[in-house]
Order: C-alpha cells, then sequence, then structure tokens
C-alpha cells in the first residue's frame, strides 16, 4: 500500500533536510511503483538496447551471447551513457511566500524541486540548484555524486525569499552547460514590474537545452474567489490596496487571462515550454512531465 505524503506537508518538516528527504522519497517511490520500470537502467539492471562497439569502450559491457549468435561486437546500452544535466531555478522573491490553505508556493516549490532531484539522482543525472532575488544568488552546480543530493537538499531548505526579482539579473550566463545534454527548470509564479522575468527566461534558451516553465499559482490568485471588501499586499513592495471584490473579479480574471495568454505566446516564439501548476495539484503530475520530458531529450 502506497504511503499518503499529504499529512507530511507541513511547513516545519519542508524546511528541514530530513522531512523534506522522505516526504520527496514517498512521493516518487509511490508514483513509480505504479509504473513499468524505467527504459533507461544502469548497469548490472535491465537494459534497454544495444549499440555497436567502439574503440574505448569498457570489454565488461561486451554482450558475449550476441558475439557468439551474430559475430559482432555489441555494447549493453545504459543510463550511464545518457544521463544528463538537470539544473533548478527558484525564484526567490517574497511573492513565493503567498500562502493558501497554510502551504506556500515555496513550499510546494521546494517539495516539487526535492521530488524531481530525488529521480535524478536515482537515474544517474546531473543535479543543479539555484535561488535568485534582489538581495542574493544561491548556486550549486550539478553533480552526479550521490551524497551531493543532501547538500543539494541543504541548500534548497535554506532559500531566503526577500524582495523582488532583480532587475537585470547577470548570471544567466554562467547556468549554461556546454558539453552535456541539459535541461533546466525555471520555477516562479512569474510576478514581475518590467519583463524582468521574461527576459532573464528568454536568456536561459540554447539550441541545445530544453527550459520548462512550471508558473505557480494558487487557487484563489486564478479564481479570485474573494468575499466582500478585502485589502490586498504586494509581498514584494508593501504596498497595500483596499477592494470591492465584487466590482474588481472580472476585471482582475480578464488581465490574469490575457497575461497567461501573451506569456505563452512569448515563450512559444522562444521553443519555451510553458505549464501551469496550481498548489493543489498534486505532484505526481509534475513527475510524468519530467520524465516524459527527460526522454526526449535523451
Amino acid at each position: 500500500m502506497r504511503q499518503d505524503y499529504h499529512q507530511l506537508l507541513k511547513p516545519e518538516l519542508i524546511k528541514s533536510v530530513s522531512g523534506l528527504s522522505l516526504i520527496a522519497r514517498i512521493i516518487v517511490d509511490g508514483y513509480l511503483s505504479g509504473l513499468n520500470h524505467s527504459r533507461n537502467v544502469g548497469t548490472g539492471m535491465e537494459f534497454n538496447q544495444f549499440r555497436n562497439y567502439e574503440p574505448g569502450d569498457d570489454l565488461r559491457l561486451l554482450d558475449w551471447k550476441m558475439l557468439a549468435r551474430s559475430g559482432r561486437y555489441y555494447i549493453k546500452q545504459s543510463e550511464i551513457e545518457s544521463n544528463i544535466s538537470i539544473k533548478f531555478i527558484i525564484d526567490a522573491s517574497a511573492s513565493m511566500l503567498h500562502t493558501e490553505h497554510k502551504f506556500s508556493k515555496m513550499d510546494y516549490a521546494r517539495v516539487l524541486v526535492a521530488s524531481l532531484g530525488y529521480i535524478c539522482q536515482n537515474q544517474g543525472d546531473a543535479i543543479g540548484l539555484f535561488g535568485l532575488n534582489e538581495h542574493q544568488l544561491y548556486d550549486l552546480y550539478p553533480k552526479i555524486q550521490k551524497q551531493h543530493y543532501n547538500r543539494f537538499l541543504l541548500e534548497l531548505t535554506a532559500i531566503e525569499n526577500k524582495g523582488k526579482w532583480p532587475e537585470n539579473p547577470n548570471v544567466s550566463k554562467s547556468l549554461h552547460t556546454r558539453n552535456r545534454k541539459e535541461m533546466i527548470f525555471f520555477i516562479s509564479d512569474l510576478y514581475e514590474h518590467t519583463e524582468e522575468l521574461t527576459s532573464f527566461i528568454k536568456q536561459l534558451k540554447t539550441p541545445k537545452n530544453e527550459v520548462i516553465i512550471l508558473h505557480l499559482m494558487g487557487e484563489n490568485e486564478l479564481t479570485f474567489n474573494y468575499k466582500g471588501t478585502v485589502t490586498f499586499e504586494d509581498l514584494e513592495t508593501g504596498t497595500k490596496l483596499k477592494i470591492d471584490t465584487k466590482t474588481a473579479k472580472k476585471e482582475y480574471l480578464a488581465a490574469m487571462e490575457a497575461m497567461i495568454k501573451k506569456l505563452k505566446n512569448t515563450l512559444l516564439m522562444n521553443d519555451i515550454d510553458y505549464h501551469l501548476c496550481q498548489l493543489n495539484q498534486p505532484v505526481e503530475e509534475m513527475l510524468r512531465l519530467f520524465l516524459k520530458k527527460r526522454n526526449k531529450l535523451v
């Protein structure tokens, strides 16, 4: 029987390495238990294909039965030959502290990234983590070693959400890996003041990588499910605005729809994938997306 992880989604657990590790393991193991074995596997496990032997290949990987039958040298193709670099970039601005049902966008981002990192580690991929706001850059460059996952979780729990996204971040070029296949996930609520986030995202894309945007939104943000007169506060600037929700709802929803449509079109023109991700959406749906995108890149 699969263990339910929802009861573990508490801020005090999510912000600890041991708690986040437990949550990620339960989510991933539960999800994978319902799937067939991966088509990409490691040495000593089941393999999915052969390729011709090339000078310099490890002779221990030769398939002697195939040699006996065909007279040709074949290598068992395994995951080790198809690992890639996975980078997670998290918007560490204060707007990611928006909370619904005691669960913030940053809580969701931590659980999601920890779960994806756990899959990557098990598949032999290199994982890296970056968090950015106008005050600080958190950077952990990709490595494959198993013990690197604990450092990955430590850095993930250490990210502090402050201020705004920087208007002119100068780190995008240093995030690219030129010598291996690469996938970049950018997790953000995409609240911006002067298209600073859109500009940053476009700089991430190269002809050789895959860039996936995970747009985190709460149910109330998408439906404007508020009643009466409400005072809203901008978490990044502290600005407060008192409005009548009944009269503002139609205009708000129209503006939200227009913003998302414009964003989708911009990203599509730059060959960047966009996915709207609600805080009440099961993390497993994002695991399915990741595996699909990874298989495409490999």
